[in-house]
């Protein structure tokens, strides 16, 4: 059910609670201006492209989203995906690839995906944040330093070889611009944490530039004046040729989105308290790409970073977000052509400090620490995100995650042989001649159902009954269904009396009866206990 979370916070709003939100919210906005800006440079396109994301998305997002406090905008894990496009596409193709995405987080909304993300590996997660992570690092390597080069390659290898080329060309005022940034990133929190220690990052080294006209690259100088206003709504040129290209990284821009405007979504819960309704978000996430990309925009989803601002700040209903979008347009109507005079080395300096904090590398030693399979996903993902592609690491990752886990499920499952069975109802010498007696432990599924088969095939001399126990089967599939039926032929044409025990998982009882198999054994030979199974088995060797 489509519900936003404002509906139910205006039921009951104060206007102390708005004065809060009005200050976490106008806080937040000044967060999101360099932030904004600094993940449209990264990605590739003008500075103002980023602005206008955080305007129109933020705005959706907090009107129609499932969640009370949740900032939306541009976001870091994005820039490898944007950039990668209007490489390849150019910015009409990130147009309509932003628009697809937004179609496909509104089809994943109704049809309530959103429950389904949860389900993504930890290590494909960890993984491949921290891929780009890394990523964004290196794409800020010339700006930081002012080196003096042309476009920076796409390649992560090419990209460190062009560094090394051009290292003898680095700008002192910028690379020191640059750590001045990173130090009043880093430390201005011991000050104050009420004034973001980006935003003064931004005021000292612009006013520094500016004052002592030091050689230092600009927004201004790199990309001309930011606009004053928004631009006018324009709907692309589609072909179905277009599509297809443009498929695959409109699913992973989806994929991207959906699972971190959710864990930002937890994140935001676990501080407040609250409980979002993560399919609304979903859908409200779609509007938000559809209508951002409509005005030229990027891709945008939930940022935690800026969440936990809006939370830290008193922000607790959606008007905060409301209001962190109003901020950003009155900034950037009123005051976009001093943001033409931010240095670029400093945008780069917060960007660094942006992707140390998205490497998670507590995360990432904890996982590579942990199980073989988990790091096997992990170091695949990360690789493949840095040396390949995102989308390429998400296909491989999420593909090598399912059969790791399918192998652990086929060791975790077993057919055995009863010839004792401790503590039941007889041992090896009250075993009744002419009965054989299996158990299977474990989902019989059609990575462990050849087991199955095999177990079978050491039976010499067929017994007059078999008894197949499946208490311990939580899940059956159409090859396990199969493999029964399978059984179940043998076993007639042997001349052997089939008997099913203790089927107590109801999802195998169900798909036994669709299957008909209930049938065809015949309901008299299946058993809800074992000491009923072998009563049936005592009766049929009695009767001969």
């Amino acid at each position: 059910m489509f519900k936003p979370k404002l509906i139910d916070t205006l039921k009951h709003y104060r206007k102390e609670q708005f004065f809060k939100d009005l200050i976490a919210g106008t806080i937040v906005g000044i967060v999101a201006l360099p932030l904004a800006i600094a993940f449209a440079i990264a990605s590739g396109v003008s500075p103002e492209k980023g602005i206008f994301t955080a305007i129109i998305a933020g705005l959706i997002i907090s009107a129609l989203g499932g969640s009370r406090v949740q900032i939306g905008g541009p976001t870091g894990a994005f820039i490898v995906v944007v950039y990668g496009i209007v490489q390849q596409f150019g910015i009409n193709g990130l147009i309509i690839a932003t628009f697809m995405a937004g179609v496909l987080l509104i089809v994943m909304g109704v049809t309530k995906l959103g429950n389904a993300i949860k389900y993504v590996p930890y290590p494909l997660i960890t993984g491949f944040t921290t891929g780009i992570a890394l990523i964004i690092f290196s794409s800020e390597v010339k700006d930081f330093l002012g080196l003096h080069m042309g476009s920076v390659p796409a390649d992560f290898i090419s990209k460190w070889l062009a560094f090394g080329q051009h290292i003898s060309s680095v700008n002192p005022y910028a690379a020191g611009i640059g750590v001045v940034t990173l130090g009043l990133v880093l430390l201005w929190p011991r000050v104050t944490h009420r004034v973001p220690g980006s935003l003064i990052a931004i005021l000292v080294t612009t006013f520094a530039v500016s004052f002592f006209h030091l050689p230092v690259e600009t927004i201004g100088s790199r990309f001309g004046a930011i606009p004053s206003s928004l631009p006018r709504p324009v709907i692309p040129g589609v072909s179905f040729a277009t599509i297809q290209q443009l498929i695959r990284p409109a699913i992973t821009i989806a994929l991207l989105g959906s699972i971190e405007s959710l864990l930002s979504a937890v994140v935001a819960d676990g501080m407040t308290g609250g409980n979002h309704r993560s399919n609304t978000e979903l859908i409200a996430q779609g509007l938000a790409n559809i209508c951002s990309s409509l005005f030229g925009g990027i891709p945008a989803t939930g940022a935690i970073a800026r969440t936990a601002t809006n939370i830290k700040n008193g922000g607790r209903t959606p008007v905060a977000g409301i209001v962190h979008a109003l901020t950003l347009l009155i900034i950037m109507l009123f005051a976009g052509k001093w943001a033409a005079l931010i240095p670029m080395p400093t945008l780069a300096g917060i960007l660094v400090v942006v992707a140390w904090n998205m490497s998670e590398l507590e995360s990432f030693k904890s996982v590579l620490k942990g199980s073989k399979s988990d790091a096997v996903v992990l170091i695949t993902t990360f690789a493949l995100t840095v040396l390949v592609d995102l989308t390429v690491a998400i296909e491989i990752g999420m593909i090598l995650a399912a059969f790791l886990f399918m192998r652990k499920m086929m060791q975790a499952s077993s057919v055995q042989q009863a010839d004792v069975l401790p503590g039941e109802l007889f041992n090896q010498d009250d075993m009744p001649e002419g009965l054989d007696v299996f158990e299977i432990n474990g989902p019989l599924f059609f990575g462990a159902a050849y087991k199955f088969k095999d177990a079978m095939k050491v039976i010499e001399n067929p017994a007059r009954v078999l008894i197949i126990r499946m208490r311990n089967v939580p899940v059956i599939d159409a090859t396990g269904i199969r493999v029964l039926h399978e059984v179940h032929a043998t076993t007639k044409n042997n001349g052997t009396k089939l008997v099913l025990a203790e089927v107590a998982s109801g999802q195998v009882m169900n798909e036994l009866k669709k299957a008909r198999l209930l049938f065809q054994i015949g309901k008299g030979n299946v058993k809800d206990t074992f000491e009923n199974a072998l009563k049936r088995a005592n009766s049929i060797l009695e009767a001969g």
